[in-house]
């Protein structure tokens, strides 16, 4: 087994037993105990280039974002897509725009409206979506390796 992916089982195992514990809202709780309810999936089945986007790139990155826009995502049940805007402007002035692909039940405890806030934290493993009020993980988009290792796997004894 390579040191990576003895890593990433590490990872996963902290990952999944923060999960089974209780959540304490605290500042110092890590980011894998407070996306203790979130839904995840891979970063390249999630996210999206906006239709305004320049050159289809992926423009995510760490901060604020706001909801300008949510639909039903286009052939995937039960799935809304989200676009969304940075609140503050790039480099060269201008917003990052991207969408991101949102099963339902992510949004079933506490959905979002257009106008509301979503703080996007870059992680090791990819993206964490979260409530910007709260700061409350509702999803995960993981990098597809990282998803990838997830998947269930029938095991033959």
């Amino acid at each position: 087994m390579t040191s990576s992916i003895l890593l990433r089982a590490l990872c996963l195992a902290a990952f999944a037993a923060a999960c089974a514990a209780p959540v304490h809202a605290t500042s110092s709780a890590s980011s894998a105990s407070s996306a203790g309810s979130a839904s995840s999936g891979s970063v390249s089945d999630s996210i999206g280039a906006s239709s305004n986007s320049s050159g289809g790139e992926r423009k995510v990155a760490a901060g604020d974002y706001r909801v300008i826009d949510l639909a039903q995502a286009p052939a995937k049940a039960d799935t809304t897509r989200l676009t969304l805007r940075a609140v503050a402007a790039d480099a060269a002035g201008a917003a990052r725009e991207f969408t991101l692909d949102v099963p339902n039940r992510a949004l079933a405890e506490r959905g979002l409206g257009k106008g509301e806030l979503v703080r996007v934290n870059e992680r090791a493993y990819g993206f964490e979506f979260a409530h910007a009020d709260t700061r409350r993980a509702f999803f995960l988009a993981l990098q597809d390796d990282w998803y990838r290792d997830l998947a269930s796997r029938k095991v033959t004894i």
